[in-house]
């Protein structure tokens, strides 16, 4: 007859803690990614700061993490462990991915390395024709240009610590364990 060690039996008071963390840490993604995401549309839609291509692309992660986030929040506070690690693994890397296309587009506002050529430089070649009709209809919002400014930094910088610190947060969620 051999006894089991207390150490590999995680007690109920540990298998709480794991749970409260990974709905802590799902709930924080969720709600902070979903803030941002108002914030994006805030400044699009009331200020009036029309978003680049590259701002919109730094949104999708957000449209898909933070519903994966909400997932690991529900898995952990139900006490499944493992799928919470999942979701919150994977809402973690959607936001490296968020911080990394941030970082990108405030390093080509900053003029560190080259942007898209559809919106960044000189814009848009125009053809023949209606050169007047086509100059006067084109609007293209540019990727190299920050239209707003705090404290030096622009929206893509601000996203990219936003998203760095949910990375984190997401992390310290799926790696809790009993």
């Amino acid at each position: 007859m051999t006894a089991t060690s207390p150490a590999t039996v995680p007690s109920a008071d540990a298998r709480r803690a794991v749970r409260s963390r990974q709905l802590t840490a799902g709930l924080v993604v969720a709600a902070i990614g979903a803030g941002a995401l108002g914030g994006a549309w805030y400044f699009q839609l009331v200020v009036g700061l029309a978003p680049c291509p590259l701002c919109l692309e730094q949104r999708i992660p957000y449209y898909i993490g933070v519903p994966v986030a909400l997932i690991g929040a529900l898995c952990g506070g139900l006490g499944k462990e493992g799928l919470a690690r999942v979701a919150l693994a994977l809402a973690g890397m959607l936001m490296a991915l968020g911080a990394f296309l941030a970082v990108y587009h405030a390093g080509v506002e900053w003029g560190l390395w080259a942007g898209p050529e559809t919106c960044s430089g000189a814009g848009p070649a125009v053809g023949g024709g209606n050169l007047l009709g086509q100059l006067q209809t084109a609007r293209v919002v540019r990727c190299d240009e920050a239209p707003w400014r705090l404290l030096g930094l622009s929206l893509a910088g601000y996203n990219a610590f936003i998203a760095a610190s949910l990375l984190v947060v997401a992390m310290w969620g799926a790696t809790a364990k009993a």
